[in-house]
């Protein structure tokens, strides 16, 4: 039995979508991606970081583009802001990888052997991409200074973005 609908309330056809349409800019987009990691310094004081590149046209970044460099403890750093200062459950990072950091562990199997390097920059642009896509996390004060900020402020007053 066909439905009876009142008068002026009749679907509107769905338009057909042109070439134009579906390659046209998305209407909000963020995209993040990390890249390009170097390695720095020797011995106990060696570390590797890494490019994070952020393009978007969601109005609550200041910057449409911007490029940064972050090193593993800065992922930390901004993973243990989230967890204190929003309400969301916060992804977990990779591992410390500690096995990696014996004595006896030879130079091609440890912490900067470029399989692991590569492996670590996929999951870290996995977790950064995944806090960056959170409405919540977007508000967060703490998450800009990581994207778009030259240096961290690690003294800053955390907050909400408005």
């Amino acid at each position: 039995m066909p439905e009876k609908r009142k008068e002026g309330a009749e679907r509107v056809p769905p338009r057909a979508q042109t070439l134009e349409d579906a390659y046209a800019e998305p209407t909000n987009f963020l995209e993040i991606e990390v890249i390009d990691p170097v390695n720095h310094g020797f011995g106990k004081k060696r570390y590797t970081d890494y490019t994070i590149v952020v393009n978007t046209n969601l109005p609550i970044f200041r910057q449409k583009n911007s490029t940064v460099r972050r090193r593993y403890s800065d992922f930390d750093w901004l993973r243990s802001e989230l967890e204190r200062t929003s309400k969301i459950l916060v992804p977990p990072l990779p591992g410390k990888a500690l096995s990696r950091q014996l004595p006896w562990v030879g130079e091609k199997d440890g912490m900067f052997a470029e399989d692991f390097i590569e492996e670590r920059r996929r999951e870290l642009e996995d977790f950064v991409n995944k806090v960056s896509g959170h409405p919540l996390a977007q508000k967060e004060k703490c998450l800009h200074m990581f994207l778009q900020a030259e240096q961290i402020d690690k003294n800053y007053t955390p907050g909400k973005l408005k």
